[in-house]
């Protein structure tokens, strides 16, 4: 276990700590994205669906900046949330935050496609004999497009471990509170002796994302198989 030494294994550990908190506060918001996106018709639907694949498209620079904006303690957001004792910026939970936002639009298309291809009759049928939309949702479509919302998340974990430019805009570099897996890699790719401790990490980094893709396509194919068993 010395492989790693402790600089190392605090990033790593900031890492796991930070994606999985990013991608579970990010699932449910998600799913719900996902599902507006793929079963309602409304003003500003294509609006929603810019906003959301933004991300994916903006340097990840910009997306820190403006996240540092509007949920920096002097943000439209991040000011009232300082006052109570909520604070973002140069925090983990603001690297939370960031990965987060950068790794939503990924969860979103994997949940939104399996939504699309389950046969909306199916759904009209529940509704028919008397069930809430909600009831609907819960045994009819989830069930479903469960082998989607296990992709989305598995891929919103691996992007989040991975998630660097808005990071560092966002919250800084601070090792043991910021540090994350890609920021700890450029820091010591940036002193002098500093390769082979950068090298390890990238090989952790590989490693957690075939894991991670592996996963989810293991996983995948499980529950597909337990849902057209079903």
């Amino acid at each position: 276990m010395d492989w790693l030494g402790p600089e190392e294994w605090q990033a790593v550990a900031l890492s796991l700590r930070v994606s999985l908190w990013a991608t579970l506060l990010s699932l449910p918001p998600g799913i719900f994205v996902a599902y507006a996106l793929a079963r309602w018709r409304f003003p500003g639907r294509q609006v929603l669906n810019g906003l959301v694949h933004l991300p994916l498209i903006l340097p990840p620079v910009v997306t820190g900046y403006l996240l540092l904006l509007t949920f920096g303690t002097q943000g439209p957001v991040g000011g009232p949330l300082r006052d109570l004792g909520i604070v973002f910026a140069f925090r983990w939970t603001g690297a939370a935050l960031a990965a987060g936002v950068m790794a939503f639009p990924l969860m979103v298309r994997a949940i939104r496609l399996s939504i699309e291809a389950v046969d909306p009759r199916l759904e009209q049928a529940a509704a028919t004999l008397g069930a809430s939309g909600p009831w609907v949702f819960a045994t009819v479509t989830l069930p479903l497009i469960l082998p989607g919302v296990v992709v989305g998340a598995i891929l919103a974990f691996a992007k989040a471990m991975g998630e660097f430019g808005a990071t560092i805009t966002f919250v800084s570099n601070i090792p043991g509170q910021t540090q994350t897996l890609p920021s700890a890699i450029y820091a010591f790719l940036q002193v002098p002796g500093g390769e082979a401790s950068a090298l390890r990490l990238v090989v952790v980094s590989i490693a957690i994302a075939m894991t991670a893709l592996l996963l989810s396509e293991v996983l995948a194919t499980r529950i597909a198989r337990r849902v057209r068993g079903a």
